[in-house]
């Protein structure tokens, strides 16, 4: 399946919150967890939150990309520069591994019915596609390797298979199961 890919823009609105609106825990975190102290994000978790994300995407940023399937937005994928992350910024975990301003690639949400599609390894690409596009000189991501222990929220970061299928390889392992995994233009 090969979706075709836009940027999040002021127009795209409506598509970005009829994916991540109608997504259990999605709709009340809107990727605001990546930009916000974590006071921040607590205290603003559901409608704070997404006005977080629509003061960005309506005031002209593109933090991410729209996925859509035969014409029906099906996902998103948070994806800017990675010094636009408080979180990122701040990890001593995440930290920087060189003086490379990357582009991460932190978040992804799939509509219920385009779940479990293959849609994952695509958009990992489409994403670092998109930031290379702009002119990065690298995209970063900082999946997970699920366990029987994962919950469905740790996808939300994408897997470490997903990635590697895209062409990112692992460049660093703060965590056990969390590797930092990059993908540089040749």
């Amino acid at each position: 399946m090969m979706p075709e890919i836009h940027p999040a823009t002021a127009a795209r609105w409506t598509d970005v919150v009829a994916v991540i609106g109608n997504c259990a825990v999605a709709n009340r975190c809107w990727c605001a967890y990546w930009y916000l102290s974590n006071a921040d994000f607590k205290s603003g978790w559901g409608e704070d939150n997404r006005l977080s994300l629509e003061a960005r995407v309506l005031g002209g940023e593109e933090p991410g990309i729209i996925a859509y399937v035969e014409g029906e937005p099906a996902a998103w994928v948070s994806v800017a520069p990675r010094t636009d992350f408080d979180r990122l910024n701040r990890s001593r975990n995440f930290a920087p591994i060189d003086d490379v301003p990357v582009w991460a690639v932190n978040c992804f949400v799939v509509a219920g019915r385009f779940r479990r599609r293959g849609l994952m390894p695509v958009l990992a690409r489409a994403a670092a596609d998109f930031a290379l596009g702009k002119g990065a000189p690298g995209v970063e991501a900082y999946p997970i390797e699920p366990s029987e222990k994962s919950g469905a929220g740790d996808l939300y970061l994408g897997t470490v298979k997903a990635f590697i299928a895209a062409g990112y390889r692992e460049v660093a392992r703060p965590l056990p199961r969390r590797p930092i995994m990059r993908l540089m233009p040749n």
